[in-house]
C-alpha cells in the first residue's frame, strides 16, 4: 500500500521529553524496516498491498473501492488497480451489495482466504520466534500497547479498522 495520505497536523502539544520520543520514532522506524526485509526473505505468497486487503476485508463483511480506499486512506484508483490485480489473481471476488446498493463489493475468495492464512501462519511463527523467552505478561503488554498506539493513529487519520471484541477473541486461523 502507498503512504499517500500523510497524518493531519494536530494542534496538541505533547510535553513529554524530547529525547524519549526521539527514542520512539528510532524503534517505530526499525520496526518499520523490518517488515519488507522479512517479506523478501521468505516464502510468502502475497505481496504487501493484497495481504494488508485481505487483512481488512477478512475483519468485517465485503466493502465498495470506496470503502476500502478510505480505510487505507487512499485514492480509489489505488485500490482499483490493487484490487483489480487481485481479481486477476483470483485473491478476491466481487459480490453484489447485500443491502442492495448499486456498487458492487469485494470480499475474499476461497484462494485468497487459503493464501492469507499461510502467510499468517508464517507470520506468526516469524513473530513467535522474536518472542521466545518473553513472558506472557510482557507479550500481552506489547499487544495491547500497539493496539492502543494504532488506535491513536487511526484516530488521528480518521480511519479506524474494526477490531474483534476481546470477548470474541481475534481470527485465529
Amino acid at each position: 500500500m502507498s503512504d499517500s495520505a500523510a497524518l493531519p497536523a494536530t494542534t496538541a502539544v505533547d510535553r513529554r521529553d524530547p529525547a524519549v520520543l526521539a527514542r520512539l520514532v528510532l524503534e517505530l522506524n526499525l520496526l518499520s524496516r523490518q517488515y519488507p526485509a522479512a517479506r523478501r526473505n521468505s516464502p510468502f505468497q502475497l505481496d504487501r498491498s493484497a495481504y494488508l486487503i485481505l487483512t481488512r476485508l477478512r475483519l468485517g463483511d465485503p466493502l465498495t473501492l470506496r470503502e476500502l480506499a478510505e480505510a487505507f486512506g487512499l485514492d480509489v484508483s489505488t485500490v482499483n488497480r490493487q484490487v483489480a490485480a487481485m481479481l486477476d489473481q483470483d485473491l478476491v471476488e466481487r459480490v453484489p451489495d447485500p443491502d442492495g446498493g448499486v456498487a458492487r463489493k469485494v470480499r475474499p475468495s476461497e484462494k485468497g482466504l487459503r493464501l492469507f492464512e499461510a502467510d499468517l501462519t508464517l507470520q506468526r511463527r516469524g513473530v513467535g520466534s522474536v518472542l521466545t523467552g518473553w513472558p506472557d505478561d510482557e507479550v500481552e503488554q506489547l499487544v495491547r500497547l500497539l493496539g492502543r498506539f494504532n488506535e491513536g493513529v487511526e484516530g488521528l487519520a480518521r480511519h479506524p479498522w474494526p477490531r474483534p471484541h476481546p470477548s470474541t477473541g481475534y481470527p485465529l486461523l
